[in-house]
């Protein structure tokens, strides 16, 4: 995609390559014809709402090593780490392979210095890593199902794909991968190995399945054996396939007929195992719940295990180069163990990684982040497409809100109170002050001298903070069995988001707060918002509340949204609400009339927690892909356009072209499409349209060049679109 200057009337053209009924569509206007065709990937579906960067980075479940130039990559959320895997500190080189999914499988090709990611929804994507500092995408593809796993083997990926099976994908193009043929496993994919002209699947339920792929384009299914238990990772070494199989620990398959595999040999490891790799005479595998376990092979016939590791261990895949085996140890990052005697091996350097993200605030060009697990992490965004980590502060606690004031953020950090961290010189935060408050400290706000923090089963506290270093209690109000989970202050009175819905308490005397107004919602208020007379209420399973608070002492609700899903966040700006949750994605409501919100933009899938929006910008706390960055169009078209009479724009979405325009005020609007010849194939709208975002589609029915003329009053634009 590129970004051209046009006149002062019309700013912006965007063009890319697309698919639209499989076949790959470029799109061009000349100067008088602005179009703006905005797609993702496949399977993000949209409306007014477009991806613009994110800091992705949490838990890791993923590792690949570089063995020449002694570089670890380390799957840490929907990014990768850069790593030197130096003894006691390895050290981060970059950050800046970001995917839009979640990294569960790493495949690096030395002789071609690329890294071959499996990035579960967002499925295969290809990286040029000669530069370390500096990775460059070069080129992706989404699978039909989430891809787990992939080998490399030639100029073809091999791409465990879940419930689609094994994916086969002509690489010899990096900048253009493409699928040349499939098999779909009776299970779920969930890793591969090729050796000759075999691949070898673990397909979860199904067991270890053997296709012949000598033919790319027409694999078939020659033999399998049905694991006792899940079958999540395999190793092939001569004729043997060792396979990680949950509950059923390590299986070892003769597979020297791969028409008729036998298993010869297991051992049982104590937990579930995940991944396994096979160096010398041992196994290594990772067991998601009993750590490293070692296991001796040299005879597959009757393996056994001769030592292991497991302190702090969540393993989920496993590398072993020379003498140190590298884990992607889920919540603690990167484990690095030292094997050279297997019957003790010793952890000898980890490397931590971010957790969940649950919060975000913006203040400047600074995003703070409530990490659950990793407490406070501060992004910079001056660049929102490209995000990069300024500093972090890791809370004793778990990170559940945050609230920057001044050069301090507050965080409600639940059994660790709340903490304040100077953020004075935000790549070097530090802890002020804390105050450890009875119970579970779940949401906070500041304002002047006072934090007022949602305790949970302990109310509202309030923490007088003029000195930062001794922050002290002022005051409380609790209920009995109500649980309290955020806080919005506004003048004398907090507006508190409860399990019980909305509670309303003067705080003009700090040491003596106490409820004035209550409204039960139908959901548990998980989060609140304030503008003018209404507070808007995120209500869990009951969507968006809307609630009159122009008499405090006597609220009541004036509108409400229904989503499905769980709603856990919500921010307003001007007349939009933006509401957030879990198998809610990104909702933008039009509230200009609160007892009628409609819904005018939406981003899905996205599983959010929290929300925060600054100018045009969208910033969502997404959970184990931590930030995602989003620009509003609806706002963007009105600040940017204001002045202007008209505004076209266009994306493809699920094999549709889709024309969005703007215009201020009602007026007669045409629109025309022509074929090569100048024949009008379609005119999806004309007459009289109202004020406002509009949005028409368009479906072409075969390949060739299109054109369209957009009339709106006196103005004609015109442009085209080329399907190849």
């Amino acid at each position: 995609m590129f970004k051209e200057k046009f006149n002062m009337f019309f700013c912006c053209l965007f063009m890319v390559g697309i698919l639209i009924f499989g076949l790959p569509v470029s799109v061009s206007a000349d100067i008088n014809s602005p179009m703006d065709f905005v797609t993702g990937s496949k399977g993000y579906d949209s409306l007014n709402v477009s991806f613009v960067g994110n800091w992705p980075f949490g838990y890791s479940y993923a590792v690949s090593y570089d063995s020449i130039r002694s570089l670890i990559y380390l799957g840490s959320g929907g990014g990768v780490y850069i790593l030197t895997p130096n003894y006691n500190n390895p050290i981060k080189i970059s950050e800046g392979i970001h995917t839009r999914g979640m990294v569960q499988g790493l495949f690096y090709k030395s002789s071609e210095q690329r890294l071959y990611i499996a990035s579960g929804d967002a499925g295969f994507m290809i990286w040029d890593v000669s530069s370390i500092s500096l990775p460059v995408e070069v080129g992706q593809l989404v699978t039909p199902g989430r891809a787990y796993g992939l080998y490399v083997s030639d100029s073809f990926a091999y791409v465990a794909a879940e419930d689609s099976g094994l994916r086969i994908i002509d690489v010899s193009d990096p900048t253009s991968p493409s699928e040349v043929g499939y098999y779909d496993t009776p299970g779920s994919a969930y890793d591969v190995y090729v050796s000759g002209d075999y691949a070898y699947v673990a397909d979860g339920q199904s067991g270890l399945r053997i296709i012949d792929v000598s033919d790319p384009t027409s694999p078939s299914e020659v033999g399998y054996y049905n694991t006792p238990d899940l079958a999540y990772d395999v190793y092939v070494r001569g004729n043997y396939a060792y396979v990680a199989a949950e509950d059923s620990g390590l299986r070892i398959i003769d597979i020297s007929d791969p028409t008729s595999p036998s298993e010869v040999g297991y051992c049982d490891t104590p937990g579930w195992a995940y991944s396994v790799d096979v160096k010398g005479g041992c196994a290594y595998v990772a067991d998601i719940i009993s750590g490293l376990r070692i296991i001796d092979v040299s005879d597959p016939t009757s393996p056994s295990e001769t030592g292991y590791y497991n302190s702090d261990c969540v393993c989920y895949d496993i590398v072993v180069i020379d003498t140190i085996a590298y884990i992607a140890n889920q919540r603690y990052g990167l484990c690095m163990i030292d094997v050279s005697s297997p019957t003790s091996p010793t952890e000898v350097a980890h490397y931590n990684v971010p957790g969940f993200g649950n919060k975000v605030t913006v203040s400047d060009t600074i995003a703070y982040i409530a990490d659950k697990y990793a407490g406070l992490r501060i992004i910079k965004i001056s660049d929102p497409a490209s995000p990069v980590e300024m500093g972090y502060y890791d809370t004793p606690g778990e990170a559940e809100d945050v609230y920057v004031q001044g050069s301090y953020a507050y965080v409600a950090d639940y059994y660790g109170g709340l903490r304040i961290i100077s953020v004075f010189n935000p790549t070097s935060p530090y802890e002020a002050g804390y105050y450890d408050t009875p119970g579970y400290a779940y949401g906070v706000y500041a304002s002047g001298n006072y934090v007022y923090v949602a305790d949970k089963d302990s109310g509202l506290r309030i923490i007088n903070v003029s000195n930062p270093t001794l922050p002290y209690e002022e005051g409380y109000y609790a209920v009995s069995g109500e649980l309290f989970f955020d806080v919005f202050v506004l003048d004398t009175i907090a507006y508190v988001a409860c399990a019980g819905g909305l509670r309303i308490i003067n705080v003009s005397d700090p040491a003596s707060p106490f409820e004035i107004g209550y409204y039960d919602t139908p959901g548990r208020a998980f989060e609140v918002f304030i503008k003018d007379t209404l507070a808007y209420i995120a209500d869990e399973s009951e969507g968006l509340r809307i609630i009159d608070i122009s008499n405090p002492t006597s609220p009541s609700e004036i509108g409400h949204y229904d989503v499905s899903g769980f709603s856990y966040g919500v921010y307003v700006s001007e007349t939009y609400a933006y509401l957030v949750g879990l198998d809610v994605g990104l909702r933008i409501l039009d509230v200009s009339n609160p007892s009628s919100p409609s819904e005018v933009g939406y981003y899905s899938p996205l599983d959010a927690y929290g929300v925060y929006v600054s100018g045009d910008y969208i910033y969502i706390a997404d959970g184990w892909t931590n930030l995602q960055i989003y620009e509003d169009l609806i706002t963007g078209m009105k600040d940017q356009y204001r002045n202007e009479k008209l505004r076209v724009s266009g994306s493809v979405e699920k094999g549709t072209v889709i024309f969005r325009f703007y215009i201020p005020e009602s007026e007669r609007v045409s629109l025309r499409i022509y074929n090569i010849a100048g024949e009008l194939i379609a005119s999806p709208v004309d007459g009289e349209v109202l004020h406002g975002v509009h949005r028409i589609t368009f479906h072409p029915e075969a390949g060739g060049v299109y054109f369209y003329r957009f009339i709106h009053g006196n103005r004609v634009k015109r442009g085209k679109f080329i399907v190849l």
